[in-house]
């Protein structure tokens, strides 16, 4: 008798049967009784794979893992690494605990807001940039400090290290910096 289940991929969806195979190793490494367990893991893979997470990736993820949606939601919005919502290239997430504050976290947010030309939680018309403020990274004798899309830590940013953050990353992508573009204009 076959116990396993077929998982209905809903049409809006962009999970794929590779995605699938990818879902079935993680939930391989708890015990079937407990293969909730692995709905973060199900959740980093698609945000690997597609960028952020949808409410119908969300819907795929319960109904392979046996467990209600708003349990999978619930995940998804406690932890500000999963995007709900596309972003741009780089994610670039500020701190804005109270110790990072204390030592201009808010300035550096303020700071990124004027010369990306965006308000906290927006992307810049490129789609290179998404800023974001959130908790605390666990660096505070750093602060203030960043994270660029949940993987690099950058410490002690000062206006001047932002400045050459933003103008390293534009160049990378062969993008001029506005300031620059005006300048030669």
């Amino acid at each position: 008798m076959n116990t396993e289940t077929k998982t209905v991929v809903p049409v809006a969806s962009q999970i794929t049967d590779a995605t699938l195979a990818r879902f079935a190793r993680e939930v391989a490494k708890y015990p079937a009784e407990q293969k909730q367990s692995a709905v973060m893991a199900c959740l980093a893979i698609v945000q690997q794979e597609l960028g952020w997470v949808s409410t119908e990736n969300e819907a795929v993820i319960a109904s392979y893992l046996g467990m209600p949606q708003i349990a999978v939601h619930e995940v998804t919005t406690f932890y500000n690494m999963y995007n709900q919502q596309p972003t741009g290239k780089y994610k670039l997430n500020v701190c804005t605990n109270l110790p990072c504050q204390l030592r201009d976290g808010q300035k550096a947010l303020h700071h990124l807001e004027k010369k990306l030309g965006v308000a906290m939680g927006e992307t810049t018309a490129d789609g290179l940039f998404t800023l974001q403020q959130c908790e605390c990274l666990g660096a505070c004798a750093d602060a203030p400090v960043m994270l660029v899309n949940d993987r690099t830590m950058c410490s002690f940013m000062d206006n001047d290290k932002l400045d050459q953050l933003v103008d390293g990353l534009r160049q990378a992508e062969g993008v001029a910096s506005p300031a620059r573009a005006e300048g030669q204009a």
